[in-house]
C-alpha cells in the first residue's frame, strides 16, 4: 500500500511504496529552489520515511522533468540571511538536513538531473549513492554570492568529489558536467534523460530486496570507516554481530541451501 505525506506547504514530499521511500524537492516553477521551511521540513520528512513507513532505501529526486534543484532560495536571503546572526540560523538549518540525509540508516539515492547547485549540490554529496542524467551539470556558487559554504557540508563534499575536485568547486564557483563528475568517481552512473528514474528505482528496488539488518549494518560500518569515529565503530560492530542472531540471516543460509530467492523481514 502507498503512503504519502507533504511538508512546508507542499514544497518536501515524501511517499513509499514496497518498501521504497521517494523524497521529492518540489518546487519546479523555481528550479526547486529550496526555501527556509523547506530545509527544516527535510529530517521530519526523512524520520516519516524511516519511522513511519519503514522503508528500506529512499530516492531523492526533484519535482518536475528538469531540474534536481537550484539550492537554497536566494529570493528570501534579504530576509532569512541578513546578517551573522540569522545566517547562523539558516546554517543550522543547512546542516540539520544533510545530517539526516548522511545519518538516515538506510541507503540514500540521490537521482540527479538538470541543474544541482549550492545547497542541493551538498544534499547530493551526503547521500550514499548518485545517479545523473547527461542533462545534470553541478555548481557551488558561494564564493560568487559571497557566502560561506558550511564546514559539515564541505566535509560531504570532500568525501564525495575528493580534494581536489572540491577544492576547484568552491574556489571556482564554476560549473561541471556529469561526466566531469563521474569521472572524479561522485556518480556511481550517467544514464541517458529518459532512463534516470528507472535506473535510480532500480537500484532501490535492489537494495530493498536484501536483508534490511544487512544493508543497515553496512551503512554505519561505512560512515565509521570514512569518519574514524570510535563510538561509530562500536555501533557498526554492534549491529554487524546482530546480524548473525536474525532471522533473516537464517532465512538467507535456507535459501541458498534450496536454492530459491531469499524472502527477508527484517527480523
Amino acid at each position: 500500500m502507498k503512503k504519502a505525506r507533504t511538508f512546508a506547504d507542499n514544497g518536501i514530499r515524501v511517499a513509499a511504496q514496497d518498501g521504497i521511500g521517494a523524497l521529492i524537492i518540489d518546487n519546479p516553477s523555481r528550479k526547486n529552489a529550496l526555501t527556509q521551511a523547506m530545509w527544516r521540513a527535510i529530517p521530519t520528512a526523512i524520520d516519516w520515511l524511516l519511522d513511519d513507513a519503514r522503508v528500506h532505501a529512499i530516492v531523492m529526486t526533484g519535482g518536475g522533468h528538469t531540474d534536481f534543484s537550484a539550492g537554497a532560495d536566494i529570493s528570501e536571503f534579504d530576509t532569512v540571511r541578513a546578517d551573522a546572526g540569522l545566517a547562523r540560523i539558516y546554517e543550522a538549518d543547512n546542516s540539520s538536513a544533510f545530517e539526516a540525509i548522511r545519518e538516515a540508516r538506510v541507503p540514500v539515492i540521490a537521482s540527479l538531473r538538470g541543474v544541482c547547485y549550492g545547497g542541493a549540490f551538498g544534499l547530493a554529496a551526503a547521500a550514499d549513492l548518485r545517479i545523473a542524467d547527461d542533462t545534470a551539470v553541478f555548481a557551488i556558487p558561494a564564493a560568487r554570492l559571497g557566502l560561506a559554504y558550511p564546514a559539515d557540508a564541505v566535509a560531504d563534499l570532500v568525501r564525495a568529489l575528493g580534494g581536489q575536485m572540491a577544492r576547484r568547486a568552491l574556489f571556482t564557483g564554476q560549473a561541471f558536467p556529469a561526466s566531469s563528475l563521474m569521472a572524479c568517481g561522485f556518480l556511481s552512473e550517467v544514464v541517458v534523460a529518459d532512463s534516470l528514474d528507472g535506473a535510480a528505482f532500480s537500484l532501490a528496488k535492489t537494495i530493498a530486496a536484501n536483508a534490511p539488518l544487512s544493508v543497515i549494518a553496512a551503512k554505519m560500518a561505512l560512515r565509521a570507516t570514512e569518519a574514524q569515529d570510535e563510538r561509530l565503530l562500536t555501533e557498526a560492530a554492534v549491529l554487524g554481530a546482530a546480524t548473525f542472531e536474525s532471522a533473516d540471516y537464517r532465512e538467507g543460509r535456507a535459501a541458498f541451501r534450496e536454492k530459491r530467492q531469499p524472502v527477508f523481514t527484517g527480523e
